[in-house]
């Protein structure tokens, strides 16, 4: 019997196993066979709908945990990017990271060079001590020696490094980009990609640290969807924020400092912002004072100079200095010594809103179509610059060493060698020339084979030292004229010496023979005999280790008497006049840039110029027309260190006078030298007389009767009581002759025949050569 089935009670469980077909696994039975019986069939009906809820919350949970998961993790990598691509680093701290590397080495090239000056002094202390101690065989000795030469030649290092200020080059817009790129790179190929790659080789090798990976990148996506981190720049750390690191006024990144980045612009500032088409670097300036980078100073050089007629090639280099600017021009024709034409330097002047002097001119001695000029704004030897004086112990130099002294305007230090110079200073008053040479005896002092001798007829010279002068002669023309003449003598004891050893054509110099360097101030103030004296021995004394160094407001030929300054070796000029440039170093001095006379000198209340000069014929120094300062030595300081070395002991000069036989002479000037001279007061009674003949016109000669009544009238109580006396000019005339024998006054009285009865009387010069005896 045939059983039919109606098609709506099977269409909906063949839909259902249609959609929800799952692929049985393959039983005991052939392929292609089916299990049959009603068992198998009601198996296969009973688990489909389980199925289906199973894979319903299966799809729903995956949709729930990606929907709170793959943003984090999403965000993950936009981190990992963010941090790989150095992207939280700003522009500017990126620019400060850059700066900072330049100043870590400018900051390492004083520390090593301060390291390597003390480990000098270190070394040099040992041998000292062991000096002291054991004392030192002559290899020793040499060491000592080249030592102290190291030393100073580190220490005036150190004094230049630190001159120098610390000037970064600022990167561009494209470097600090360039930086970030190459960081960027070197991360991911360093960091990121060899991560992901041991992680995926990890997870292949063993399978279960998928699941922690797993869990642990959903856990952090899951957080990190909730609490993002703000992908932003940073904030400059503090260790960035130093002032030597600050961007210079007219630098800009093209993105706004962290102050601006939180605040609105508003309707002022886009007033303010408008843009002119113009980069900081091209905006026109007028003058010096006005640029703000160094495409604008050239600008404004270039344009003086050229409207001042010169054939300018280029503004080769600019540099802003700590005075101001400084360039290197070249030119097409003419000679750049036509800037400092009165008429053009002037011009230069007005034009670039300067000073008064406050442009200086130098031709480059390499290149006759080059210069160097300088435009000074501020002081251009403030005390950063300049440094402090360099303590000298006793004894602890030799002459022949070189000194550091000062500075010049681009830091080169002032560095030479006292030995053999004959040196001429000139400048005013008030220019500095006594300071100049009190800092070169200071120096001298401090020598263990050189002794200081001091001439000076008008002050005290460099007399501060006190007792570490050997020799003074000072407002005395006797004692200054019997040092002189012993010089000249003891050249040419030495000269004969120096034959009998072999010692070729100088002085061997040493602590047994040692150098005598003899200041002489004010020149011009010596007598006509002492000028030719001292001329004489600077003709001399050279080779003979007898070393002058002279100073003068003057040097024409006027008041040196001779035309002796251009011969001399060295020449060093203060604040003085035009001709004492052109007559010391030739007549194109000025024009080469020796500006001397634009030096300003000092006042009773301002510091000015002082100690600022030029120089030529130094050892060691190039002969280049640019400004020094020499480092004060105050009076102060110059008693304290002169006491201690006279505490310390002076290089002896008995060995090398006796050997030269000038031993007892030498002696005999010393007593010389330190005989008091000061002039007697003038006695009472001769200034009376003098005062009579003064009443009366000057006559050429008085009586004692005019005289007396002259007496009579300046004290009364002491002439006055002989009036009543026939006998009162005699007897003013016995008591006045017996006062001035009292008050040790050799005034003659005459008979004046040319008078009626041929009175007893006294003459005017008479009376004037008694108060000379007295000055």
């Amino acid at each position: 019997m045939t059983t039919h089935h109606d098609e709506s009670e099977l269409l909906p469980d063949a839909i259902v196993y249609e959609g929800e077909f799952v692929e049985d696994e393959p039983g005991p039975h052939a392929d292609g066979e089916r299990a049959d019986g009603p068992g198998a069939e009601c198996g296969t009906r009973a688990s489909g709908p389980g199925r289906r809820q199973a894979a319903h919350w299966i799809a729903h949970a995956a949709r729930l945990i990606a929907g709170h998961t793959l943003p984090g993790v999403r965000h993950v990598w936009a981190l990992t990017v963010h941090w790989a691509a150095v992207r939280y680093m700003s522009r500017d701290e990126i620019r400060r990271r850059i700066v900072k590397k330049q100043l870590d080495h400018y900051t390492e090239r004083r520390d090593e060079a301060r390291d390597a000056r003390d480990h000098t002094l270190e070394q040099m202390n040992k041998l000292v001590n062991k000096a002291v101690d054991d004392g030192l065989s002559n290899p020793e000795k040499s060491r000592l020696r080249d030592l102290r030469a190291e030393a100073d030649r580190r220490s005036n290092g150190l004094v230049v490094l630190h001159a120098m200020p610390f000037r970064p080059d600022q990167p561009t817009v494209e470097q600090i980009d360039r930086w970030r790129g190459t960081q960027g790179a070197v991360r991911f190929t360093f960091v990121v990609v060899p991560a992901l790659g041991m992680l995926a080789t990890v997870t292949i090798m063993a399978p279960v640290t998928a699941a922690v990976t797993g869990s642990a990148l959903l856990g952090a996506g899951w957080w990190l969807a909730r609490h993002p981190v703000p992908l932003t720049a940073r904030a400059v750390s503090a260790d960035l924020q130093i002032p030597e690191l600050d961007p210079p006024a007219d630098y800009h990144l093209g993105e706004p400092s962290p102050r601006q980045a939180h605040t609105e612009p508003t309707v002022a500032d886009d007033e303010e912002s408008t843009d002119d088409g113009l980069d900081d670097d091209e905006t026109p300036v007028r003058s010096l004072r006005e640029a703000r980078t160094e495409r604008q100073a050239a600008a404004v050089l270039a344009a003086a100079i050229r409207d001042e007629g010169g054939d300018l090639a280029e503004v080769v280099k600019t540099a802003e200095e700590p005075w101001g600017w400084s360039f290197y021009t070249q030119f097409d024709t003419g000679s750049p010594d036509e800037l400092n034409r009165d008429d053009t330097y002037k011009g230069l002047i007005t034009r670039l809103r300067l000073r008064r002097h406050g442009l200086l001119i130098e031709g480059d001695p390499e290149a006759g179509d080059s210069a160097f000029v300088r435009a000074i704004l501020r002081n251009p030897f403030s005390a950063d610059v300049v440094g402090r004086l360099p303590y000298r112990p006793p004894l602890s130099k030799s002459v022949v060493d070189t000194a550091d002294l000062g500075v010049a305007m681009d830091g080169t230090p002032l560095v030479f060698s006292l030995a053999g110079l004959m040196l001429l200073m000139v400048a005013d008053s008030g220019g500095g020339k006594s300071g100049v040479m009190l800092a070169m005896a200071e120096v001298v002092t401090a020598c263990r084979d050189a002794v200081a001798f001091n001439l000076d007829p008008a002050g005290t010279g460099v007399g501060a030292l006190g007792p570490a002068i050997t020799l003074s002669a000072c407002m005395d023309d006797k004692q200054i004229n019997a040092v002189l003449q012993f010089l000249l003598k003891w050249c040419s004891a030495r000269a004969r010496q120096r034959a009998r050893y072999g010692w070729g054509n100088k002085w061997r110099v040493s602590p047994e023979h040692p150098a005598i360097c003899v200041f002489v101030d004010e020149w011009p103030q010596l007598s006509d005999e002492n000028k030719a004296l001292l001329i004489r021995g600077l003709l001399l004394g050279r080779k003979e280790a007898i070393w002058f160094y002279a100073g003068s407001q003057f040097g024409t030929k006027d008041y040196l008497s001779q035309a002796i300054g251009p011969k001399l070796s060295a020449k060093l000029l203060g604040a003085c006049r035009r001709v004492d440039v052109t007559e010391l170093l030739g007549g194109g001095a000025v024009a080469e840039g020796y500006r001397a006379d634009l030096i300003q000198a000092a006042t009773h209340t301002e510091l000015n110029d002082a100690g600022q000069i030029y120089a030529q014929g130094l050892p060691g120094m190039s002969n280049r027309p640019i400004r020094y300062q020499v480092r004060e030595v105050t009076d102060a300081y110059a008693n304290k260190v002169g006491a201690e070395r006279a505490a310390a002991g002076l290089p002896d000069l008995t060995y090398t006078l006796t050997e030269a036989g000038l031993i007892n002479q030498y002696r005999d000037l010393v007593d010389l030298c330190t005989t008091d001279t000061t002039p007697e007061p003038v006695p009472g009674i001769l200034l009376t007389v003098r005062e009579a003949f003064r009443a009366a016109g000057n006559p050429e000669a008085l009586t004692v009767a005019l005289l007396a009544d002259h007496l009579n009238a300046d004290d009364p109580a002491r002439w006055g009581k002989w009036d009543a006396r026939d006998d009162r000019l005699a007897m003013i005339g016995r008591n006045l002759r017996k006062a001035l024998t009292n008050a040790g006054v050799d005034l003659p009285s005459s008979r004046l025949r040319n008078l009626p009865g041929q009175p007893t009387g006294y003459r005017l010069a008479d009376v004037d050569r008694a108060l000379d005896a007295f000055s």
